[in-house]
């Protein structure tokens, strides 16, 4: 069963290739952090913190070509963790069907803060995550 989480906290190092998010059950107590890159980090904290840019990025333009092409972003899940790899699903509803395409979850949370949907986890991705 999928776990609806939110992002409570990204830390940018300056001094570190890889950065950090953190996410927590809506409902909960559980969390876990993420080993992002310095980009996809910086895109999340932009529009965490409504900063405009003079041009799109790149998960803005995925999320203007889902909606120019009639889908519209449900959510993100995280459904796997795979030799210390996270997987992840950005869910479209396009004509009444659900298509799921696979992301890296660090994208996968960039579009979902960037269109403000749920990010959902798999209870057991939480569960190996928190060990």
């Amino acid at each position: 069963m999928p776990v609806q989480m939110e992002l409570t906290r990204i830390i940018i190092s300056d001094n570190n290739e890889q950065q950090i998010i953190f996410l927590k059950e809506v409902d909960g107590e559980r969390a876990f952090p993420i080993v992002i890159g310095i980009f996809e980090a910086t895109s999340i904290d932009r529009r965490v913190r409504r900063q405009q840019t003079p041009r799109p990025l790149t998960h803005d333009l995925l999320a203007n070509a889902i909606e120019l092409l009639g889908g519209e972003v449900q959510d993100v899940y995280i459904n796997e963790l795979r030799d210390h790899t996270y997987f992840a699903k950005i869910r479209i509803r396009q004509d009444g069907e659900l298509i799921e395409v696979d992301s890296r979850p660090s994208d996968a949370i960039a579009l979902a803060v960037t269109v403000d949907v749920p990010i959902y986890v798999a209870e057991d991705v939480i569960d190996e995550a928190i060990l």
